[in-house]
């Protein structure tokens, strides 16, 4: 289910209007604990040494929670109430090198800067290098602005309670806060209350937003049912842009993938797919019959990769009636302020693609990307926007942006963008999937980083055909 991105007055708001419905607190002291505990499996092996550092206040209580689900582990709890107190055994604790720290210090209700002892506290932590589990957010942290109150708990992973809160978001909080997984089955009633001045404007997308995503195919289905996609893409020297589009294509199962490449780039292209057909391009040459959705972009690096494909290019991203996908080099050719006459466009810009669009730089984009999404969709005429990056965004002006959970920086590598543009077009390029641009976008970034986790999980390299291999529907 979608979760909105809250501010702690939101989720304060939403945890009154909980024991006002007559649940008891330490019901869901007790379930957090019981996702913390399934969290720490899928972190930790069996047997690890686990440190818990576990506050005087309830981020401390749902930490207590999750021992008696924790058979198998090494652990060993330490209450925090005076940090000057409790330094000396947590610098013991500490040489004896745990596994992970599981940060149980300070919630969301930290409105007040850090005394020195908390600070020193802090520090020792993080000079360990042990890995950090943070309970609901890094102790230190404002959960509404993303600052530090001085110092600030750096965790691997971040489980949060029950929704995102807008500061674990912010620019400024990505290193400390690290992987960041959402407790949603904590016993918080639903549907979240809103608050004066508070309704949602940004939303997180979370798994089982997808499923059933796209339908069942008919018994008696063929592949004039699913689309054709056709994808410009590859150039001398950036060949293996084109068919790791192809693949990120032919993974979301349209009914057929035609890639047209530049003439010098068609000899490697053609020999590395079998299931899609290849084409060199043609100047003034037409698309395909029957196609229904198109991909541009991916390798069109080369100079000679010029005025024709970008003059074609602009062409279709004013005419051409059905989806059409913008990446790379492409990006470059649209012009600014046409609005399409016909079916849904999406471009899928890093945060430098987005800065050369915009004419700024790439801190610029950063440090506040929603805002940035919206200006690169209205720059383009209202389009869709991926907007790639940790925590990548999906979004369109006029209309609250959607955060991605799944990735992990196995991903900044060549050719994962290309999966990702060719991945979107094949599932555009079905008349199901067409009908609802968000969901579709969003569905594909969610899978298309969610494949990642999965290589990532495996412990051995990985690259980008290795991801065009794992994703899909």
């Amino acid at each position: 289910m979608a979760l909105p991105i809250l501010s702690v007055a939101r989720m304060r708001a939403w945890e009154s209007a909980t024991w006002a419905a007559g649940t008891r607190g330490s019901g869901v002291i007790e379930r957090v604990g019981l996702s913390l505990a399934a969290a720490l499996r899928r972190w930790c092996r069996r047997g690890d040494r686990v440190l818990l550092l576990a506050g005087k206040g309830h981020n401390g209580d749902d930490v207590r929670a999750a021992i008696p689900h924790l058979p198998g582990f090494a652990l060993e709890c330490i209450d925090v109430a005076d940090p000057a107190e409790s330094w000396a055994p947590i610098a013991a604790a500490l040489e004896r090198r745990p596994d992970w720290i599981v940060d149980g210090l300070f919630g969301i209700g930290l409105n007040r800067p850090l005394s020195d002892a908390w600070r020193a506290l802090f520090a020792g932590v993080n000079a360990s290098g042990r890995r950090v589990l943070a309970m609901d957010v890094p102790s230190g942290l404002d959960a509404d602005t993303g600052d530090d109150w001085g110092s600030v708990i750096r965790a691997d992973v971040t489980l949060t309670v029950g929704a995102p809160k807008r500061g674990l978001l912010a620019p400024a909080a990505v290193r400390a806060v690290g992987r960041l997984e959402i407790a949603t089955d904590v016993g918080l009633i639903h549907p979240i209350p809103e608050i004066r001045g508070q309704m949602a404007n940004e939303w997180w997308s979370e798994a089982d937003d997808f499923d059933g995503f796209p339908g069942r195919r008919r018994v008696d289905a063929h592949k004039g049912d699913f689309g054709h996609v056709a994808i410009l893409a590859g150039s001398v020297g950036w060949h293996g842009a084109a068919v790791l589009a192809a693949r990120g294509a032919l993974r979301a199962r349209p009914g057929l993938v035609t890639v047209l490449t530049s003439p010098g780039a068609y000899v490697p292209v053609a020999s590395q797919l079998a299931s899609a057909m290849v084409r060199p391009w043609e100047r003034g040459g037409s698309l395909p019959s029957k196609t229904t959705a198109l991909v541009v972009g991916p390798g069109l690096a080369h100079p000679a990769a010029g005025p024709a494909m970008r003059d074609a290019v602009r062409g279709w991203w004013r005419e051409f009636p059905g989806p059409m996908v913008a990446d790379a080099s492409a990006l470059d050719w649209l012009e600014h302020g046409v609005v399409a006459r016909a079916g849904p466009r999406v471009v899928t810009p890093h945060p430098g693609e987005a800065a050369r669009l915009l004419g700024t730089d790439t801190g610029a984009i950063q440090r506040d990307r929603p805002a940035a999404l919206h200006s690169v969709s209205e720059r383009l005429g209202g389009c869709w926007v991926v907007l790639k990056g940790h925590h990548t965004l999906v979004g369109r002006a006029g209309e609250p942006p959607w955060w991605n959970g799944t990735g992990n920086a196995g991903m900044a590598q060549g050719g994962t963008g290309d999966v990702l543009a060719g991945y979107i077009g094949g599932l555009l390029a079905q008349a199901e999937c067409a009908r609802d641009p968000s969901r579709t976008i969003r569905a594909a970034v969610w899978r298309h980083g969610a494949s990642a986790d999965a290589l990532e999980n495996l412990g051995r390299p990985w690259d980008s055909e290795a991801l065009a291999g794992m994703i899909g529907p």
